[in-house]
């Protein structure tokens, strides 16, 4: 909402000087065109997938517990063991629940920071490359006379007209009738 609300007063003030060169450009067009997108999701899906081979040991580890556990328990109930014997397997099980209990509470912490440490990386690549965006969109607008590229998602509307986004694919190096994520876009033209 915020995001809106700066947008609209943008546009409320460049249309007040009425001598400003206004334009819209789709950043998630060009986030998805970046030479590094397809770069940082694999990276991410390895990242992903690392981690989660990571939990499923554990995993593994929990279910032979809890198999350990109910053999045990099995043992526990044989009417023909002795009374000492009853008490060695049953101290063992208690043993044995406590690493299971310690092991879940385990296995959900480090699900949490696998999670967090895919959502800092995850960041941190959108950064570098909006970043990086912003660079050629700043070019683009300095070279073409531009007072003012917005975000699209911020304005409740704008004339196609405004848009730039294929300007700035070409600026990166993109022939906009091959980008990525442009189906929508250019069902309206």
């Amino acid at each position: 909402m915020k995001k809106i609300m700066l947008g609209m007063m943008a546009l409320c003030a460049a249309t007040a000087f009425g001598d400003l060169k206004i334009g819209t450009v789709d950043m998630m067009v060009l986030v998805r065109n970046h030479k590094n997108y397809d770069t940082n999701k694999k990276m991410l899906q390895d990242s992903e997938k690392k981690y989660q081979k990571e939990l499923d040991g554990m995993k593994a580890e929990l279910d032979a517990l809890q198999d350990e556990g109910k053999k045990l328990a099995d043992q526990a109930r044989n009417p023909m063991i002795s009374q000492s014997q009853k008490d060695k397997i049953e101290k063992e099980l208690l043993e044995i629940q406590n690493k299971y209990v310690a092991g879940q509470q385990n296995l959900r912490t480090q699900a949490m920071k696998s999670q967090e440490k895919l959502q800092e990386f995850e960041s941190m690549l959108l950064k570098s490359t909006t970043e990086d965006i912003r660079a050629v969109v700043n070019k683009f607008a300095d070279d073409n006379g531009y007072d003012l590229i917005i975000e699209s998602t911020v304005t409740a509307f704008a004339k196609k007209s405004f848009d730039v986004t294929d300007g700035i694919l070409k600026e990166m190096g993109i022939d906009p009738k091959y980008a990525k994520g442009r189906a929508k876009h250019d069902e309206g033209k």
